[in-house]
């Protein structure tokens, strides 16, 4: 260790005394700080806010936790921090308790709600949205927000609520906002000072542990890039090349057909002995490369890879972690039913968490991905077969990371990972504390390109772009409480404007650069004898009407043909005539025109882009005000001041894509008939979004009674207001799916696990996921609607929280 200077060291005493927070706060941890976390902390202390922007593992919660240290040293502060999902927000209030201690601790995920009073409390960013549109008294004494995971920002569903809630937080909330590594960071730290005030960006591309990377060839493991000490750095390996080339493999460097492509055209190459997965798992078990994640991006595949293993009869465990494993899955797990277990496949489960083997994925049970998440993190199971959900923000690190195929089935077709995908996923291989390195190991298959598969391993191009967009909800809660004109400038603070407006920045750079090229041009193309640019005018329009012409001639009329053809002759009067017909540098003119011409119509489409992106969040605003207006939930006074009508009310509390077709069925009274087990039936067609190959459900397969009824008024509705969206220039919505109704209505009767998972044809895990979205549905017009409807969701939410839908983790 380097020895410091007597000043040196003075200097650092008194770096440490001006933080003495920061400083008991670090004495505490099981690690010294890296630098960004630091530098974040330092930040913190001093009164501002931070965006921090990391690699995955790289300790990025290091600096939340700072915050509510430094909230929970004073009397009263409070602190929110926000997850962009249920099982995030599960982790994070477990972990907080135990440091905290439960009476300090509370969480709010919509379906759950402990201790909402407590002084930290955990909540998914959507809960915070609606708190700050209701002004909710949980906000009084509020010190800091944490966003984790606020790249989500960027989800084209969900990513407008992180958007909502930076622009209305009061201004006295300090926010920590931890992102993964963006190459836009500045960008949105740049936003975030606008909106914010005081805000560092603190950015950090180093691994906390390095990441060596790897391909497997047949049955030989060999690096990506070149370790030889030699060469650049990210070279491609030369074996690499040579085992790639040899066999008949595709050449690395001859052709250039799909340059740009992960593939080149399909051979037989060195993967013709690909090697399967249990003699994998016994590789990498041999070079001591477990625990280890394979990414397998389908639920199916993950299934069957468990079942592969299996059946070659891998086991991971020792006779101790086998007992301990049991004891562990027997806890978690007591509360679900006998006569389920067997439905949700819990045996065959359990024999592979005792061999160490699972899969994760979201058509599982949210209670067995939470166990294998312990066990993984407890070094029990070392081998988990994962699609990709697994990378986002779940704390479940692994010594490597294996990628089966570098491309995946996005809903239409399969496409290329792409390098941010890479740099999550990858970013699971090493452990702090555990591992001196990560592993990350490449499949190779038939076609793989070395070059671009290194260029996807070595890029960290991963830009953060907003998904922001009004809303009915946004704009009824705005107005009430800014009015039109101030709600209008809000709006502007969005991220979505802020980038809409450096775009335009750019573009009109472009716009003068290229007024420059053409005052250029037109200078070149001057003629001595006269105005060129109406010579050349005259000879486009000459040229226009001669391909006119020959364009189906037999379909003219004979006064049709003659009239073009008088123009015709009239035009090459003209073109004759004109003085610089006759200029003997015509043809160079000419040139310089004709480029003219084209950058002219390149400088007017630029043009027409930036008057679309000028106040593009404003004019979207004013569509919505405007239908809103028609409907009746604004009203407007004859000086064309705009206030919220007394329905309006009720459209503020109701929150969902769905929000205004559920606000218009409650006006209307569509649903006054239904029971309880019908209200859970339409709860559910309103969030329930299709399978691409599910098709219409057949009239026998609806619920009957008054859902029928109900559901086709309700269809009828959906189609009304399509028709008033698009008028408006909107872009509508999708029309009601019945493809879960007669499912959900058989559970809210009481009906089987068995029954229910038969009639819908969905996994375990999807069934409980859309049975909380149907709950949180039912929960907002249990508070918001009259009689009956309201009194009715609250028998429907008591019908379906039962079994495995009731179970929590953390209850």
């Amino acid at each position: 260790m380097t020895q410091l200077s007597p000043a040196e060291r003075y200097a650092a005493s008194r770096s440490r005394s001006a933080r003495p927070q920061l400083e008991a706060f670090r004495a505490a941890q099981k690690f010294d700080l890296d630098e960004f976390q630091t530098a974040a902390c330092v930040s913190l202390e001093q009164g501002k806010s931070v965006l921090v922007a990391a690699p995955t593992g790289a300790g990025k919660t290091v600096v939340a936790e700072f915050a509510v240290y430094l909230a929970m040293q004073g009397a009263r502060e409070k602190v929110f921090y926000t997850t962009p999902m249920k099982a995030l927000s599960n982790q994070k209030f477990q972990e907080l308790t135990a440091e905290y201690g439960a009476e300090n601790v509370g969480l709010l995920t919509g379906d759950t709600n402990i201790n909402s009073a407590a002084r930290i409390v955990v909540m998914t960013t959507e809960v915070l949205r609606n708190m700050l549109y209701a002004n909710s008294d949980r906000l009084v004494d509020l010190a800091f927000v944490i966003m984790d995971e606020v790249h989500f920002l960027a989800d084209r569903f969900r990513g407008a609520v992180w958007e909502e809630v930076i622009i209305h937080l009061p201004q006295s909330v300090r926010m920590v906002s931890l992102s993964a590594t963006v190459s836009n960071a500045e960008e949105f730290g740049d936003w975030l000072q606008a909106v914010r005030g005081d805000t560092d960006v603190i950015v950090s591309e180093e691994r906390p542990v390095p990441l060596e990377q790897h391909v497997l060839m047949r049955t030989k493991m060999i690096d990506l890039f070149d370790s030889s000490g030699l060469a650049a750095t990210n070279r491609v390996n030369p074996e690499l090349l040579e085992m790639a080339r040899g066999g008949g493999g595709p050449r690395t460097n001859g052709s250039r057909r799909g340059n740009n492509s992960m593939r080149h055209r399909p051979q037989r190459g060195p993967d013709s002995g690909r090697m399967d997965r249990p003699e994998f798992v016994a590789l990498l078990d041999s070079k001591n490369l477990l625990p280890a994640i394979f990414f397998v991006f389908s639920r199916v595949g993950c299934d069957a890879a468990v079942r592969q293993v299996l059946r070659a009869g891998v086991r991971l465990t020792e006779a101790h972690e086998r007992d301990e494993i049991r004891a562990i899955v027997e806890e978690r797990c007591r509360t679900l039913r006998d006569e389920d277990l067997a439905i949700l496949g819990y045996w065959e489960w359990l024999e592979g968490l005792e061999r160490g083997v699972a899969a994760h994925h979201a058509g599982m049970l949210p209670a067995f991905k939470e166990v294998v998440e312990e066990l993984f993190r407890l070094k029990l199971v070392k081998l988990v077969f994962a699609t990709e959900t697994l990378a986002l923000g779940i704390n479940m690190p692994a010594r490597t990371v294996v990628l089966e195929k570098l491309e995946k089935y996005n809903g239409e077709a399969r496409v290329p990972i792409t390098p941010g995908e890479f740099t999550q996923l990858t970013g699971r291989a090493g452990r702090r504390g555990i591992d001196v390195e990560g592993h990350s190991v490449i499949q190779w298959v038939d076609g793989l390109d070395p070059q671009a598969v290194a260029s996807l391993a070595s890029r960290r191009t991963y830009p953060l772009n907003s998904s922001f967009k009004p809303t009915y909800n946004m704009a009824v809660n705005l107005i009430d409480q800014f009015g039109r004109e101030r709600t209008r400038e809000v709006l502007e603070l969005s991220f979505a404007q802020f980038q809409a407006d450096r775009a335009v920045v750019d573009l009109a750079r472009k716009v003068r650069s290229q007024q420059e090229s053409l005052n250029g041009y037109a200078k070149s193309m001057t003629c001595h004898l006269g105005d060129f640019g109406e010579y050349t005018n005259i000879k486009r329009e000459l040229t226009d009407l001669e391909r006119k012409s020959g364009v189906r001639a037999d379909l003219q009329t004979r006064a049709e043909r003659d009239k073009r053809q008088h123009q015709l002759t009239a035009l090459r009067r003209r073109l004759k005539q004109h003085p610089c017909h006759s200029c003997p540098e015509r043809e160079s003119h000419a040139r310089w025109a004709d480029r003219w011409w084209k950058l002219k119509k390149e400088n007017e489409k630029l043009t027409g882009q930036i008057r679309s992106r000028t106040g593009a969040v404003a004019k979207v605003f004013d569509r919505v005000t405007d239908v809103l207006v028609l409907l009746g939930y604004l009203v407007q006074d004859e000086h064309g001041l705009t206030t919220v009508a007394t329905d309006g009310r009720l459209l503020k509390r109701i929150y969902g894509e769905r929000d205004l077709l559920v606000a218009e069925s409650l006006r209307r009274g569509l649903w006054n008939d239904l029971d309880p087990a019908g209200l859970a039936a339409m709860a559910a067609s309103l969030i329930y979004d299709p399978r691409r190959d599910e098709g219409a459900p057949d009239e026998r397969n609806l619920p009957r009674g008054n859902f029928r009824e109900a559901f086709d008024k309700t269809t009828d509705l959906w189609a009304n207001l399509d028709d008033i969206e698009r008028d408006n220039r909107l872009p509508g919505s999708q029309p009601l799916s019945a493809g879960l109704t007669l499912a959900m209505y058989r559970w809210a009767q009481g009906a089987s696990l068995d029954a229910v998972l038969t009639l819908s044809d969905l996994a375990a895990g999807d069934f409980v996921r859309l049975s909380k979205q149907t709950i949180d549905l039912l929960d907002q017009l249990s508070v918001v609607a009259d009689a009956p409807v309201g009194v009715t969701a609250r028998k429907a939410l008591d019908a379906i929280r039962r079994g495995i839908v009731a179970y929590s983790s953390v209850a």
